[in-house]
C-alpha cells in the first residue's frame, strides 16, 4: 500500500484550497527555475528513467514520446505542447480532480515538459461539462501569470511560455489526439490520418506532443525526487503511482492514488471496503473505463492493476476506471448501454464504425430482450473483428471490444435469454 509520504496528489479531495499560496505550501513551483536549468535532454531523461507511461490509456512511455519532438526548428515554426482534459471515458474521473484541486500541479508540469520539448505554449483541451472545473483551472493559469510563473520569462527561468485553456463541446471523439487538434484547430473533431504524426505536423501543422493531464502532473515531483524514485513503485515496465477511480458495486466507491501493480483484491478492500453484498457477489470488472472488456470475477481476484497484468487476462488498464459490477447487474444490458454509447459518440468518418457500432447495438438490444437467434451471438462476433482494426482512430476498437468480452466470457447467460423467450413463444401457443 502507497504510504502518505509518497503521494504525488495530496490534495485529492479537496480538503485544502486549490490556490497558489496553498498549492506552494505542499511543494509545487518549489523551485522551478533550478529544475528548468538542468536542461531539455536532462529533464527527458529523468522522465525516461521514471518508466512513466501515459496515463490517458494508451501507455505509451511518456519520456521517448516527448523525445521525437524536433530538436530544433528547420523552418521558424513553433513547438506546441496539448494536454488532453476531454476526459469522456465512461468511469474515468481522475483528471477532474487534479483540476478543481491540484491545478498548480498541472500548469507547472505543462511548463516543465514543454520547455523540455521546446514547445511556445500549452493549450489544454478541457471537456465542456466540466464547467466549474474549468473555471477554477482559468483562475489558477491567471494567478500562476500573475506571479510570473508562466508568460514571459517563465518562473525566472528565461524561458517564455505561455498556457490557453479551450473549452471541448462534449464531444467523446475528441479525446483522440488527433481529433482534439482538429477541434482546437476551430474544425469539426474527426481524427486525422496519420503519417504524419503530431510530432512532426500537429496543431497548426507545427510539431506538437498531446499527453493526458495525469501524464503531465505527476512531471514536477518526478523532478524533484528523481526517476528513480518514481520507478520504485509497480512491476518492471509498468512504474510509478496511479489515480485509480472506483465505481459501481463496492462500498465506497473513490478515487485514490495508489502504487502500480496493486493487486485488484487489495486495491478494493484497502480503499472501497470491500464489494456490496462481500466478494462471492462479484460477477465482473471492466478494469479500464468502457472500451476495455470486461473481467469476470475469478479471473481479476489477484490480478494486478497494472498494463501487463490487465493484458494477461484479456483486457487494458485503460485510464484505471474501475467499474465493479455484482451480481444484481444485468450484464448484457450493460454491454448493450456502452454499445449504445458508442454508436452515439461515433464521428461517422470511417465507414465500418459508422455503420457498424448502429448495427452492432441494434443487435446487442435483441440478444438483450432474448429475441434474437443463437446464430446471431457468432455473426454478431464476426462483425466486430470487421470493425476491430479497420478505422482511423481507437473508437471502432472500443466499440467492439465490450462487446467480445460479453461473448467470451457471458456467452451461457445470452444463450439462456434466447432458449427462455423461444420456450415462452411455445408456451403460449399451446
Amino acid at each position: 500500500m502507497l504510504a502518505d509520504k509518497d503521494r504525488i496528489f495530496t490534495n485529492l479531495y479537496g480538503f485544502q484550497p486549490w490556490n497558489l499560496d496553498a498549492a506552494q505550501k505542499r511543494g509545487d513551483w518549489d523551485d522551478t527555475k533550478a529544475i528548468i536549468a538542468r536542461g531539455q535532454d536532462a529533464i527527458i531523461d529523468e522522465v525516461k528513467a521514471s518508466g512513466l507511461r501515459g496515463r490517458g490509456g494508451a501507455g505509451f512511455p511518456t519520456g521517448m514520446k516527448w523525445s521525437f519532438m524536433p530538436k530544433e526548428s528547420k523552418d521558424g515554426r513553433p513547438s506546441f505542447l496539448v494536454i488532453n482534459a476531454d476526459e469522456s471515458e465512461p468511469g474515468s474521473c481522475k483528471d477532474r480532480e487534479i483540476i478543481r484541486h491540484d491545478p498548480h500541479k498541472l500548469i507547472e508540469g505543462a511548463l516543465i515538459a514543454g520547455f523540455a520539448m521546446r514547445a511556445r505554449a500549452a493549450y489544454i483541451y478541457i471537456r465542456g461539462e466540466y464547467i466549474r472545473e474549468a473555471e477554477t483551472m482559468q483562475a489558477a493559469i491567471d494567478e500562476a501569470y500573475e506571479a510570473g510563473l508562466i508568460g514571459k520569462n517563465a518562473a525566472k527561468s528565461g524561458y517564455d511560455f505561455d498556457v490557453f485553456l479551450h473549452r471541448g463541446a462534449g464531444a467523446y471523439i475528441c479525446g483522440e489526439e488527433t481529433a482534439m487538434i482538429e477541434s482546437l484547430e476551430g474544425k469539426k473533431g474527426q481524427p486525422r490520418l496519420k503519417p504524419p504524426f503530431p510530432a512532426g505536423a500537429g496543431l497548426y501543422g507545427c510539431p506538437t506532443t498531446v499527453n493526458n493531464v495525469e501524464s503531465i502532473a505527476v512531471v514536477p515531483t518526478i523532478m524533484r525526487r528523481g526517476g528513480a524514485w518514481f520507478a520504485s513503485f509497480g512491476r518492471e515496465n509498468n512504474k510509478g503511482t496511479k489515480l485509480f477511480q472506483i465505481s459501481g458495486h463496492v462500498e465506497k466507491p473513490c478515487v485514490v492514488e495508489e502504487a502500480m501493480s496493486i493487486p485488484f483484491r487489495e486495491l478494493i478492500e484497502k480503499h472501497c471496503g470491500g464489494i456490496t453484498g462481500g466478494w462471492d457477489n462479484l460477477l465482473a470488472v471492466i478494469p479500464g473505463g468502457s472500451s476495455v472488456p470486461l473481467v469476470p470475477a475469478e479471473q481479476i481476484m489477484d490480478a494486478p492493476m497494472d498494463f501487463d497484468g490487465l493484458k494477461e487476462v484479456g483486457s487494458g488498464l485503460g485510464t484505471a476506471a474501475v467499474i465493479v459490477m455484482d451480481k444484481s447487474t444485468d450484464i448484457v444490458r450493460a454491454i448493450s448501454r456502452i454499445s449504445y454509447f458508442y454508436k452515439h459518440e461515433s464521428c461517422g468518418q470511417c465507414t465500418p464504425c459508422r455503420e457498424g457500432t448502429g448495427w452492432m447495438w441494434r443487435v446487442m438490444e435483441r440478444l438483450r430482450t432474448g429475441e434474437a437467434a443463437v446464430e446471431e451471438i457468432d455473426m454478431l462476433q464476426q462483425v466486430t473483428k470487421q470493425v476491430e482494426g479497420h478505422t482511423i482512430c481507437a473508437l471502432g476498437d472500443a466499440a467492439a471490444w465490450p462487446i467480445q468480452g460479453l461473448i467470451k466470457h457471458f456467452r451461457p447467460e445470452m444463450e439462456r435469454r434466447i432458449a427462455e423467450r423461444e420456450s415462452a413463444i411455445r408456451e403460449a401457443a399451446e
